[in-house]
């Protein structure tokens, strides 16, 4: 290849880049290093950005400061911890058996299917007011069940101890769908003739799960949960529209909704790009800290 061909492959490949790399830039890039200087001032957002005139105000670190000092970020940070600890296991636990319900060969398993996936396509918006009216302390449907069997419902969303695991109730409903997918996915890449050398053996279902199944899947539930801990930081929907201000007591405080409400409704865009950075380093360290851990339990080898 001489010389002007080789300039005239370059020329096509940078051609073809050039678009998305300037998409890239301007919507990405360029966005996340505004956010990292707001993240350095006190702009409200509503004065115009003019540095002559002081506006807006450099203060360095001290937003990060305020934020980590304060009792606020501890409680967001407790909540969410206390989001996952409850949301993970019952997401792993479901979308597993829901893909082994749905691995089957039974008659009409294709509708089964679509049906496990719809709540995935319903907006939040409309799940979470179906589930706020399911979970309503005087005419919701669960505490109208619980009470056929004896059964006192608490108030759920109005109760500072139970409104979050309302909010996982929802939240597992909303993504059940789609991990059992993923791991439906996994299951009918494994090979038949494992079960079969493992039934030949005497193997039961439950040794045949924890010894075949699980192993064979670990690539998939590292993702699943790497998701799952992405989604827990990022909870907001779900709490905006089933509790009234952050739930009771704030209890179901969220990051997002955190930086929602300092941005849009207390006007303090510094404030809320600092917590927006803080949430990025965490989701960065715990994802860093699943790469690491995933040589030990992770199978990539069938």
């Amino acid at each position: 290849m001489n010389g002007s061909q080789r300039r005239d492959k370059w020329i096509t490949i940078v051609l073809f880049l050039l678009p998305s790399t300037v998409g890239l830039v301007v919507i990405s890039f360029i966005p996340i290093v505004y956010s990292f200087l707001i993240s350095l001032t006190t702009w409200d957002g509503l004065n115009v950005w003019n540095l002559a005139a002081g506006v807006p105000k450099f203060v360095g670190f001290g937003n990060y400061h305020a934020i980590l000092a304060g009792e606020e970020f501890w409680r967001v940070l407790r909540n969410t911890l206390y989001y996952i600890v409850l949301y993970i296991p019952l997401i792993l636990i479901a979308s597993i058996g829901a893909a082994i319900l749905l691995n089957n060969r039974y008659r009409g398993i294709s509708v089964y299917r679509v049906l496990y996936f719809i709540p995935v396509l319903t907006s939040w918006v409309a799940g979470s007011l179906i589930w706020k009216w399911l979970l309503s302390r005087d005419y919701g449907p669960v505490n109208a069940l619980l009470g056929y069997i004896g059964i006192e419902g608490p108030a759920w969303l109005q109760d500072r101890y139970w409104a979050m695991p309302g909010i996982v109730l929802a939240s597992v409903w909303k993504d059940l769908g789609f991990f059992a997918l993923i791991f439906l996915g996994g299951l009918q890449g494994i090979s038949p003739s494992y079960y079969e050398a493992a039934e030949i053996d005497g193997a039961g279902f439950w040794q045949k799960l924890r010894r075949i199944t699980l192993p064979l899947l670990s690539p998939f539930l590292f993702f699943v949960m790497i998701i799952c801990i992405i989604n827990s930081f990022q909870l907001f929907p779900q709490v905006m529209i089933m509790t009234t201000d952050a739930g009771p007591a704030g209890a179901t405080q969220a990051m997002v909704e955190r930086i929602y409400k300092y941005a849009f409704k207390y006007y303090k865009m510094g404030y809320a790009s600092s917590f927006s950075w803080i949430l990025f380093a965490i989701i960065f360290l715990f994802t860093y800290v699943q790469m690491k851990l995933q040589k030990r339990w992770v199978h990539y080898d069938a």
